[in-house]
């Protein structure tokens, strides 16, 4: 039996914000005080450590639902199913229907009801529901699916991730130039006769200490009102966190595997900060003792920022596309994708395309 990925679909906004768009900003420290530097030596910082220059923001007439949509239209017409024979559609985000001026996101119905409507599905049993994980999201929406399926509870389903994160970020926090929008979405199916597809997967929840590192707090701003919550992380403890534990998660998917490491083509790590995943991938293949293959990991994080839920199939539909330069997957080869996030949770997959 293979579960495998039949279709790929993602909604990329075509609204930029670059880095000098945030040179009139008002940045502030947690107490509210002024930093002693310019917005331009903030900026120029941001980008050594983050590698990222500019991100996408959705435009103002649709919400988070609507980006998921976008998405899982194009997975389903490359997978070129029916969408009355879809039996789950699990849709991973973290703040809900987030609307433009907003950041309180909208929770009820859910954004997979909401996106199931849009597709205008009439077979009510296809079961439509969301998952709050941080950004590894989307990657455990796979996982679940890849469960249905392995207990005869289904054949076909579309994994959404979606998010809207340009609306829950304080704009006088320097860690609001992170976040970005997007939506990527993927139809896993049942193969009988098939190989390949996913090959093993890990997933971890640390919560005993590490439960607060993102959490939502008031605006740095203090003359604001305090009753408005944005999108805050312990950025340092969330990097120390990362190295120390996503590469054991990733060694531990690919030793259930029992893949080589040699044998792995591509590497799609959350897109949450440059340094960050360059940092990761040399601690994974130090496990090994083995040098780091030449383009092994594909980034989006320098156009794109960091859109949680939605970096990974994302920026596996770029490659798979053929739209991301220097990266592309062929039939056979072996891929590792891998996330982190709040909560703090950590997963991975060994997929073999």
């Amino acid at each position: 039996m293979s579960i495998k990925i039949t279709g790929v679909g993602s909604y990329i906004p075509e609204g930029i914000e670059r880095n000098e768009d945030f040179n009139n900003h008002l940045f502030l420290q947690k107490d509210g005080s002024n930093f002693e530097h310019s917005n331009e030596v903030i900026i120029e910082k941001f980008k050594d450590i983050t590698g990222i220059e500019e991100r996408r923001y959705a435009p103002n007439n649709l919400n988070t639902s609507d980006l998921g949509f976008f998405a899982a239209q194009k997975a389903i017409e490359d997978a070129t199913i029916d969408i009355e024979t879809l039996d789950y559609i699990i849709v991973a985000h973290n703040f809900g229907d987030v609307k433009y001026n907003e950041t309180q996101g909208d929770t009820v119905p859910s954004l997979a009801s909401r996106i199931k409507h849009k597709l205008r599905i009439k077979n009510a049993n296809c079961v439509a529901y969301d998952v709050l994980f941080g950004c590894p999201g989307w990657i455990e929406g796979v996982i679940q699916a890849q469960a249905f399926i392995k207990a005869s509870m289904a054949k076909k389903c579309l994994v959404i991730g979606t998010e809207a994160l340009s609306r829950v970020v304080d704009m006088h926090d320097r860690d609001s130039m992170i976040y970005s929008d997007g939506a990527g979405a993927v139809i896993i199916e049942y193969d009988e006769n098939g190989t390949g597809g996913i090959l093993a997967h890990q997933t971890a929840s640390h919560t005993y200490d590490e439960v607060h590192f993102l959490y939502f707090g008031n605006s740095y701003n203090k003359e604001l009102p305090q009753s408005t919550r944005y999108l805050k992380m312990y950025g340092r403890k969330i990097y120390e966190f990362a190295l120390a534990n996503v590469p054991q998660a990733m060694k531990a998917c690919l030793d259930k595997s029992g893949v080589a490491i040699s044998d792995i083509k591509k590497i799609f790590i959350h897109q949450a900060n440059e340094k960050m995943d360059e940092a990761i991938l040399k601690r994974f293949y130090r496990l090994f003792k083995e040098q780091i293959p030449e383009n092994i990991m594909p980034m989006s994080i320098h156009k794109l920022g960091n859109s949680s839920v939605a970096t990974v199939p994302t920026l596996f539909d770029l490659v798979k596309s053929n739209r991301l330069e220097n990266h592309q997957i062929n039939k056979g080869d072996i891929i590792l994708l891998a996330s982190v996030g709040a909560g703090m949770n950590i997963n991975a997959i060994v997929y073999q395309y």
